[in-house]
């Protein structure tokens, strides 16, 4: 049975905190035409986390009823930066690096949305425009308008620099909207402004204003700070399938109802105890990522490793070589595990090195080879390598 216009809307905006203008979306529905339903993504990163998964499974959802999202990559905007939620400027990033980030991006997002209904666009399509343009575009604003925003109010007051090019920001997200004729656009809580701004924008160019639909900004494992790849506390949707378990069940447990709610749109149910709702969620969320069997695996080798206190029974081996018959420590755990020597040195000064168990002192950097030999070297809890002199 095919659901009424407002049935839809209702499901639509199941889990939305932002809805507008009130009314707006169902109206869209009820005209009986396919929308145009836009998300704009800067490639700062090049994997897809968890927390933009919130999202894409609501464009989804919009996709499952025959309409068409457009994905915007904005390979244009990346080079501004997205003041939203930031009180110091956005450093700069290489062309190159941002180029690469939307290959990938683009890629992965396709593990949720369905790419027969996916327009994919590149900013830079209209954004690199001429200076006459531009201005054009800079006249749909006021700095009054623009200094409404929240961040850029707080660091107005506190002193804090806000440059012209993020003032811009706004208004070329906007213009988004114009070039690919957006009917509804979504995004997080911390684009509200943005969002509403885009519709101003359209009707200064005579284009059919968008309404906007805002979603929840899913918290990192840590519990506290949005999901990130900067702040370390994000579980990425590519990790091998015992990060992603290991990663989700140290989610603290004042964070489970929101991981229920916008990852499985299931209840959290309180009684239950907590151990159980998490080990539940880690399964579901890692079997729609990797597979059943992958899950089923990774649970497995998490009480392996974190109940029963035990290596893995495959380890991955690390040749090394001795000329002096003495292993530069630092040198090999970076080898090892894929980090700097000095991450190594500080991981040493940390006690967060073992070697068959035991936890490897700070002093000496350098030890005998014959000691490593046929050893287990497991940096934190989940990473294990089993080394091979040659």
């Amino acid at each position: 049975m095919t659901e009424s216009p407002g049935e839809a809307a209702r499901n639509l905006t199941r889990n939305a905190v932002d809805a507008l203008p009130e009314g707006a979306l169902e109206d869209q529905l009820g005209m009986g035409r396919q929308l145009r339903v836009k998300l704009g993504i800067d490639p700062t990163a090049a994997d897809i986390h968890l927390g933009h998964t919130v999202v894409l499974r609501k464009l989804r959802e919009f996709q499952d009823l025959g309409h068409t999202v457009v994905l915007i990559v904005g390979d244009y905007t990346a080079r501004v930066g997205d003041p939203s939620g930031r009180s110091v400027i956005r450093p700069e990033l290489a062309g190159e690096e941002i180029d690469r980030n939307a290959e990938s991006f683009k890629r992965q997002a396709f593990s949720v949305l369905d790419p027969e209904r996916c327009e994919v666009r590149f900013n830079s399509e209209w954004l690199d425009m001429p200076t006459q343009d531009l201005f054009r575009l800079a006249r749909t604003a006021t700095v009054a308008q623009l200094l409404e925003r929240d961040d850029f109010a707080k660091r107005y007051a506190s002193g804090e620099p806000i440059s012209v090019l993020e003032m811009l920001y706004p208004l070329l997200q906007g213009y988004d909207s114009v070039a690919v004729r957006a009917d509804v656009e979504l995004g997080g809580t911390d684009q509200k402004f943005n969002l509403l701004l885009g519709r101003d924008v359209q009707q200064a160019y005579g284009v059919t204003p968008q309404s906007i639909l805002t979603v929840p900004i899913l918290p990192g494992i840590d519990g506290v700070q949005r999901m990130s790849k900067s702040l370390g506390n994000y579980v990425g949707v590519t990790e091998p399938p015992e990060e992603v378990f290991g990663k989700l069940m140290r989610v603290p447990d004042s964070a489970m109802p929101d991981y229920y709610s916008l990852l499985l749109d299931e209840p959290f149910d309180p009684a239950r105890p907590a151990v159980d709702s998490k080990r539940a969620m880690a399964r579901a969320l890692t079997a729609r990522l990797h597979g059943e069997d992958a899950a089923m695996a990774a649970e497995e080798r998490f009480n392996r490793l974190h109940v029963e206190h035990r290596a893995p029974d495959e380890l991955e081996d690390l040749a090394f070589s001795s000329p002096n018959g003495l292993v530069h420590l630092p040198s090999l755990i970076a080898e090892a595990f894929g980090i700097s020597r000095s991450e190594g040195r500080r991981l040493l000064s940390q006690g967060g090195v073992k070697l068959d168990g035991g936890t490897l002192p700070a002093e000496p950097l350098d030890i005998p080879a014959e000691r490593l030999e046929g050893g287990v070297l497991q940096l934190g809890r989940r990473r294990f390598k089993r080394l091979r002199r040659i």
